[in-house]
């Protein structure tokens, strides 16, 4: 477990108070795992719950010595990834990293929105990694676990440098997002495009602002997120889209027209997920669809069930991101359909791996040094 030092105290002091949470996603701070005590805000009975402030976001100092992590998942098209920041200040209440929060010592609740982790060196770190004698290259991922372009980046700029070592040392990217921030660093993606080097993808999950400002409060509003699409197709960016997790009765009515409208703004490539809910996870869901949708919360439910044969999530290789069964197989054929329809994924652009140099090296002293 990596050392954190806060950088703020926060001042909530209760986590689950309606005003304390407001602009927040989840309901409450749902005790993590390793945690052997579960606390539950009550009623003191005189009708007048005490007041609380708004929740405040603490920073932590990471001081890992790495920071590549690698992976060895059927399921995913890489083997590394980068994550500068750990929890993610957008409260999307149905992220499947909340659970990794709770390595940390924090809930994946309420904690894993506002205390978030950050690595100041990441940057310093990377060049070291990408240095060393055993180092390979190939596309390195952003935005899997918690999304690089957070609110938190706007200040702390981790993420632009990042790419700028990536730059420098000619390495492949590819980056999920679903924050209109990635425009800001359209001068360094623009350059690396230009090599074949990146690939871009937003995340969509709706184009209902109402439904979105509930589920995924602090990201970019639904517009926002096209317009970067088009923005970075613009700029000669490769920026596909992810109309993802695709979730039963809430949006997945909406996939065909997530994807005509990517396709509009400049989108090429398309992928999605079926919601997943790991862990905790699996709680923090029910108390917000009841909370937000209780109309059809049951509804919804079952239908996830029905796609994770009986189960609220199966976790296995294969399976975990479409699921299986009648309603899985329906959306994974009206995706298809539907980008066969618009012209989504007829050639996928690759990434280059072959003009890596080391860092602080150009390239004629990559070819001078090929000499001896």
């Amino acid at each position: 477990m990596s050392k954190l030092t806060p950088r703020t105290i926060s001042t909530a002091a209760d986590h689950a108070h309606p005003d304390a949470r407001h602009g927040r996603g989840a309901i409450n701070n749902a005790t993590n795992r390793y945690e052997a005590e579960r606390r539950q805000r009550e009623d003191d009975g005189w009708g007048n719950l005490e007041e609380a402030e708004p929740l405040r976001t603490v920073l932590h100092e990471d001081t890992s010595r790495s920071i590549i992590a690698w992976n060895k998942s059927p399921d995913v098209p890489f083997d590394r990834s980068i994550n500068p920041y750990r929890g993610c200040e957008h409260g999307c209440v149905y992220c499947f990293a909340r659970p990794t929060h709770a390595y940390l010592g924090f809930s994946p609740g309420l904690d894993f929105e506002t205390q978030i982790v950050v690595k100041r060196n990441a940057a310093q770190l990377l060049r070291k990694e990408l240095a060393a004698r055993s180092y390979k290259p190939a596309v390195l991922s952003m935005g899997t676990n918690t999304d690089p372009y957070q609110p938190v980046e706007r200040e702390l700029k981790i993420t632009r440098s990042i790419l700028e070592v990536l730059l420098e040392t000619r390495h492949p990217l590819g980056i999920v997002t679903k924050n209109f921030l990635i425009t800001r660093d359209i001068d360094i993606l623009s350059e690396m495009a230009r090599l074949n080097l990146v690939k871009v993808h937003v995340s969509v999950t709706t184009l209902d602002r109402k439904l979105a400002r509930a589920m995924e409060p602090r990201a970019s509003t639904p517009p926002k997120r096209l317009e970067a699409i088009r923005l970075l197709n613009e700029a000669g960016i490769p920026c596909g889209v992810m109309p993802a997790p695709m979730i039963p009765q809430l949006n997945d009515m909406e996939l065909e027209r997530i994807l005509e409208a990517a396709y509009d703004a400049g989108a090429r490539e398309a992928g999605f997920v079926l919601l997943r809910l790991p862990l905790e996870l699996k709680e923090i869901w029910r108390e917000w669809l009841q909370e937000h949708y209780p109309d059809r919360a049951a509804r919804v439910m079952k239908m996830v069930r029905e796609a994770r044969g009986g189960a609220d999530y199966v976790p296995q290789f294969g399976n975990r991101m479409r699921g299986e069964g009648p309603y899985a197989d329906l959306i994974a054929q009206r995706f298809k359909l539907a980008c066969s329809r618009l012209g989504f994924n007829k050639r996928r652009l690759p990434t280059r791996s072959d003009l890596f140099v080391l860092p602080g090296k150009s390239d004629r002293d990559e070819r001078q040094g090929s000499l001896f």
